[in-house]
């Protein structure tokens, strides 16, 4: 279901994701993450702003998931789950993206994490 279609991108940008990111003992770790930006048909661009455990997890493990619905999802119910591999940026070109993100004004921006998807899912 590759690429990300109109839909799906107002999805993802207008709604909290979960990001899910395994542990080095092979648990999952789950945070939610406010502000996503779809940067091409198979990549989201993610921000961290305070994330702490997740960054590790990427250095060992890049396999990670989202999950998401819409909101009103009680009425008509419309989520997806996506999964891929994410690489950690704290300087260059995503970096630099992330940090121009209107939403990140005033914010730290410690780095930013590239999702490059190789499935995506319907959920409801």
């Amino acid at each position: 279901m590759l690429p990300i279609n109109d839909k799906i991108k107002k999805l993802i940008e207008g709604n909290a994701i979960a990001l899910s990111t395994i542990g080095e003992d092979g648990n999952p770790h789950c945070i939610a993450v406010a502000f996503v930006k779809v940067v091409s048909g198979d990549q989201l661009l993610i921000t961290d702003n305070y994330m702490v455990t997740t960054p590790e997890n990427l250095k060992k493990n890049k396999n990670v998931a989202i999950a998401f619905w819409n909101k009103g999802w009680e009425d008509n119910c419309i989520g997806y789950e996506l999964k891929g591999e994410a690489d950690y940026f704290t300087e260059g070109k995503w970096h630099e993206k992330a940090r121009r993100i209107p939403e990140n004004d005033g914010e730290p921006c410690k780095g930013a994490i590239l999702v490059t998807l190789n499935n995506i899912k319907r959920l409801a």
